[in-house]
C-alpha cells in the first residue's frame, strides 16, 4: 500500500501533476479534475489548496521555476559567466520557455495576464542570482555600475528567450556569443 502524502510532499505532487498537465495538454485543456487524476488524489485535497485553475497555475509556475534555478557561474569574467549561464539555460529550459509561452497562451488571453505576471524573479531567486553575477563583475572593474539598469541585466536572457520562441530549438553557441559580444557587453563597458 502506498504511503499517504502530506504537507510539502503532497503539495509538490499536486504542483508536479499540474505542470505535467500544462506541458502535455496546454491551458485550454487544463482542468482541476485532470490534475486530481494525474496526482492520484481527491478533488477535496486539491481545492483545499487552490480554489480554481487560475490559482493553481499561479502556484505551479513559481514551483517549476524554483526547481530550474541554475548555479551562478564564477569563471572570473563577466563574458564567460554570462555565456556559461546562457549555455546552461539553452540546454535545459527549452521546454519550460515553450510551455510558458505557447501552452499557456490561452491562459494569458483568458486572464488578461502575461508571462511576466507569473514570473516574479524575487520569488524564484533568479534576481539575486543574476545580481550576484553582475556585482562580481563590478567588483572586478569589468563594467560600470551606472550602466547596469534592470533592462540591461535582463537583456541577454531576454534575447535568449526570443531565440527559443522563434526557433523552438536550443540556441547555437555562435548565436549566444553574438548576443553577448556584439549586443550586451558594449552596453555595459
Amino acid at each position: 500500500m502506498a504511503e499517504r502524502r502530506r504537507g510539502a510532499a503532497l503539495e509538490k505532487a499536486l504542483l508536479d501533476a499540474a505542470w505535467e498537465e500544462l506541458t502535455n495538454n496546454g491551458y485550454a485543456r487544463f482542468t482541476m479534475d485532470a490534475v486530481v487524476k494525474r496526482a492520484g488524489t481527491s478533488p477535496t485535497v486539491l481545492y483545499r489548496r487552490w480554489s480554481d485553475r487560475d490559482a493553481l497555475v499561479r502556484a505551479t509556475i513559481p514551483h517549476v521555476l524554483r526547481k530550474h534555478i541554475h548555479d551562478v557561474p564564477d569563471t572570473g569574467s563577466l563574458r564567460e559567466d554570462v555565456l556559461t549561464l546562457m549555455r546552461e539555460i539553452s540546454a535545459t529550459r527549452l521546454q519550460l520557455v515553450t510551455v510558458m509561452s505557447v501552452n499557456l497562451a490561452s491562459y494569458y488571453q483568458e486572464t488578461g495576464t502575461s508571462p511576466g505576471d507569473l514570473v516574479d524573479p524575487t520569488t524564484t531567486g533568479r534576481k539575486e542570482a543574476v545580481d550576484a553575477l553582475f556585482d562580481r563583475a563590478v567588483e572586478r572593474g569589468e563594467i560600470k555600475p551606472e550602466l547596469l539598469t534592470e533592462r540591461i541585466k535582463s537583456l541577454p536572457f531576454d534575447l535568449l528567450r526570443h531565440e527559443f520562441l522563434t526557433t523552438f530549438a536550443p540556441v547555437p553557441d555562435h548565436v549566444l556569443e553574438e548576443i553577448v559580444d556584439t549586443i550586451f557587453l558594449p552596453l555595459v563597458r
